[in-house]
């Protein structure tokens, strides 16, 4: 939670005085296809991250809190639907992309998207991903390219427009 969503919504927050200074900003938050929403297994909290309208920091932080609380009584987190060791990634990613929503709707002027860079070989995957290094990285890339006047508060995956 410390590094994919509080370390980007921290960074971000640092440096958007800077952003909002620029001709051309732009904020690319590298997500995964396992923080979409259909992989949000609780109910409320996924509700909460796909209420498009109703959706603020402060929502997307109870998420974050509320699963932090219940991965300390592994009963509730099955209750819930979490079975996976994975699932403090997914609400990370999950939250993370929420937030590249908020910051959309926040900031017009900024173009913001999140992008998955799939499934790269590097240390986190102990080297077992399908895509290089520079494979992956050609996503986030392209969106911080991406012309004025694009596409903004959308995921990709790899290089191709997907869902939150």
């Amino acid at each position: 939670m410390e590094t994919n969503y509080y370390g980007a919504k921290h960074v971000t927050q640092a440096l958007l005085p800077l952003l909002l200074k620029s001709t051309s900003p732009r904020i690319v938050n590298v997500s995964s296809k396992l923080g979409q929403l259909v992989n949000v297994l609780d109910v409320s909290a996924r509700m909460i991250l796909s209420d498009c309208d109703g959706l603020a920091e402060e929502r997307v932080d109870e998420v974050v809190c509320e699963y932090m609380e219940d991965a300390k009584d592994q009963e509730l987190l099955l209750k819930k639907g979490w079975t996976s060791n994975l699932s403090g990634y997914i609400v990370s990613k999950a939250s993370l992309n929420a937030y590249t929503r908020i910051l959309a709707k926040r900031f017009p002027s900024i173009w913001v998207n999140a992008g998955s860079p799939g499934l790269v070989a590097t240390d986190m995957t102990f080297f077992r991903g399908t895509f290089t290094a520079e494979e992956g990285a050609k996503g986030p890339v392209h969106l911080a390219l991406i012309p004025n006047g694009g596409l903004s508060d959308q995921f990709f995956w790899m290089m191709h427009d997907s869902t939150f």
